[in-house]
């Protein structure tokens, strides 16, 4: 059994000895239940943010599993991540009139100022990329969102200025999110 004392430190930001500490708690909470793979990763992917492959590990030897069972049922599942998240998603529509008006090229202009591909977060974890089929703004095409917040008729052109904005309005100086 793990020390708790060494689990817990009062900062923040958690460690990733404290969340794998965490993990083994949860771990050691389903270890004789039948089907508890997908409940511990769910657990984990909370504690985490994502599964990194150091949890993945972890899960295996603790529920008496092969790593590449484990790893199997997260790559099955699209509820899994093994990619970091952003604090705010942003998503290009991909349906018909999106692609038609230039979902695609909105897509590449994104790929290319935020430097990550579609699935990956900004080295700031500020921004994670992903694609949606359709925000039911057809006539609006294309259509892009960062969180909530859902900007209409696009151009690759004006991508930049919507990052600097995003940025500007909810990340600070020193890089915190506001």
């Amino acid at each position: 059994m793990v020390d708790k004392t060494l689990c817990c430190s009062g900062t923040e930001e958690a460690s990733e000895e404290e969340l794998l500490c965490r993990l083994d708690e949860v771990i050691e909470e389903y270890k004789d239940k039948p089907g508890s793979l997908i409940p511990v990763l769910q657990l984990a992917q909370a504690i985490f943010g994502y599964l990194p492959e150091s949890a993945l590990k972890r899960v295996a030897l603790g529920l008496d599993k092969s790593y590449s069972e484990v790893a199997g049922v997260v790559s099955f599942y699209a509820f899994f991540s093994t990619n970091p998240k952003g604090r705010q998603t942003i998503r290009v529509c991909m349906g018909t009139a999106c692609y038609v008006r230039g979902g695609k090229q909105l897509l590449e202009a994104l790929k290319d100022k935020l430097k990550i591909e579609v699935g990956e977060s900004t080295p700031d974890r500020e921004l994670s990329l992903e694609v949606a089929r359709c925000f039911g703004a057809c006539g609006l095409a294309p259509t892009m969102s960062i969180g909530e917040e859902v900007y209409k008729r696009v151009r690759p052109a004006k991508v930049g200025e919507i990052i600097d904005e995003y940025y500007k309005k909810h990340v600070s100086a020193k890089g915190e999110a506001v």
